[in-house]
């Protein structure tokens, strides 16, 4: 039951509790949101008839209750070393976030999760962090926890998906590659890295529900399937996209974020950045030629009909292209 009275309620809570955790006053009532936030989203994706789901479950609430408990402890030591206390409020909220050196959870917890699932953990699950995040980063040890995060963030978001089958996998390592541009405009404004983040959550949800449309979890699955030219073409855009090439949405905000750091003199970072935004091309690239170029036999009883393989991607993959007018009408600007 996709519309079941207990979802409904446990996803107002979940929208409840990133709205309280971004809107409090005082750390307490800030970390009462991103408690409530996570005991609204466990029940969202257990389930008693699929193992992985519930494995995801737990490991996704032992990471984030080890986060909390780190925030709890930085608490309790305010009087005794006050000025680490940031620092550590800081590595809890990375952990949570999924940011490396603290990745190794998400690509597991996405693993088992399905579309309207891993849509959810990739946008709404990192808003309250975020903004707890860009509320530390004025002090020193925070600047530079959070610096090291991005440049880390962005090599193993890149290097992380280059051998992987899984769609959902491959996504991961994008997020965790894209959370390092979104950590290190963070340094710089706080409005270019809530630029970068809607961006992001249109793109990455547009790709997600067009794997959801196509029912597809691996490589094979894009190659074995029955969608028209003009789907996988719409496909390899919207991948594209997700990759930062220009000149589509997906470029938009990294235009935004290289000129800000070749403003702030970030010169070496812009360089890791930007090969790691080739390095993630690489395998969208790859992702896409198979699927365009590799046929297999399909036999007439699984053929897909037309009119439900070439309307929502074209719907999700629109979201994609309006990019291509943004450089024009900036020039006439």
């Amino acid at each position: 039951m996709p519309f079941s009275p207990y979802k409904i309620m446990f996803s107002l809570t979940l929208f409840a509790g990133t709205l309280l955790a971004i809107s409090s006053s005082s750390w307490f009532s800030a970390w009462i949101g991103l408690e409530l936030n996570l005991m609204s989203f466990i029940p969202l994706i257990s389930s008693k008839t699929n193992q992985l789901p519930s494995e995801a479950s737990l490991k996704y609430f032992l990471i984030q209750a080890l986060g909390s408990a780190i925030i709890i402890l930085a608490s309790s030591l305010t009087l005794l070393y006050p000025s680490f206390i940031p620092l550590i409020i800081s590595l809890a909220l990375l952990l949570k976030l999924g940011a490396a050196p603290f990745h190794f959870w998400f690509p597991q917890v996405m693993e088992g999760l399905n579309w309207i699932q891993v849509i959810i953990l990739m946008t709404i699950q990192k808003l309250a962090p975020m903004f707890l995040m860009s509320y530390l980063s004025m002090g020193l040890f925070t600047n530079t926890s959070i610096f090291i995060s991005a440049m880390s963030s962005a090599i193993i978001g890149a290097l992380g998906g280059m051998n992987q089958t899984s769609l959902r996998k491959i996504l991961s390592y994008s997020s965790i590659n894209h959370m390092s541009w979104m950590l290190i405009a963070m340094l710089i404004s706080e409005t270019s890295w809530m630029i970068y983040f809607l961006m992001y959550v249109l793109i990455s949800s547009s790709v997600a529900l067009y794997f959801m449309s196509l029912q597809s979890f691996y490589f094979s699955h894009l190659i074995h399937s029955n969608t028209s030219s003009l789907s996988k073409i719409i496909s390899a855009l919207s991948l594209f996209s997700l990759g930062g090439m220009p000149p589509f949405s997906g470029f938009i905000p990294k235009w935004i974020i290289i000129q800000e750091m070749i403003q702030s003199s970030f010169l070496f970072s812009l360089l890791i950045f930007l090969l790691s935004s080739l390095v993630t091309l690489y395998f969208y690239i790859r992702l896409t030629l198979s699927t365009i170029s590799i046929s297999s036999a399909q036999s007439k009883w699984n053929i897909t009909p037309k009119n439900t393989s070439t309307f929502y991607p074209a719907l999700w993959g629109s979201l994609n292209l309006f990019g291509l007018l943004v450089p024009s009408t900036l020039l006439i600007i």
